[in-house]
């Protein structure tokens, strides 16, 4: 994932908001490569929320992932794609400190050389900007397995 925004990513005192970048395919459907994420840094979290987090091995990478449900120790996140790795299942709990903000919506680029008429940018506003909404069933999800 890439961040666009703060340098201080999700810093005290820091914009509430900023922008990233999706890179991978451990949250396919819900997010797919190359989509851009509005971040609220910050936000109240709660469970099947999708978040911005700080890698626990390698910090200075950040990551996204669906808060599952807290632990001792912080937070279960896993991706929505279950045969991508990466999460929980590989270094457990993440601290809080280290979640920094909540997605609250994506956006798909325009596909470069595309027609630009006001059908095409109105069919890309209609399918491409959504929010990203809480998943009230990952937790269920996850001890049902």
């Amino acid at each position: 994932m890439r961040e666009a925004g703060p340098e201080r990513v999700g810093a005290a005192g820091g914009p509430p908001f900023g922008v990233a970048e999706v890179t991978g395919v451990s949250m396919v459907p819900t997010l797919l490569h190359g989509d851009q994420l509005f971040v609220h840094y910050g936000a109240r979290l709660r469970p099947g929320a999708v978040a911005v987090l700080r890698h626990p091995l390698q910090q200075d990478l950040l990551i996204v992932k669906r808060l599952i449900e807290r632990r001792d120790g912080g937070w279960w996140v896993l991706g929505d794609n279950p045969d991508a790795e990466g999460d929980s299942r590989v270094f457990g709990a993440v601290p809080p400190e280290l979640v920094l903000g909540r997605v609250r919506g994506r956006y798909r680029p325009v596909t470069p050389g595309r027609q630009r008429s006001a059908w095409v940018v109105l069919s890309w506003l209609l399918s491409s900007v959504r929010p990203v909404w809480s998943d009230r069933s990952a937790s269920r999800r996850l001890r049902a397995r």
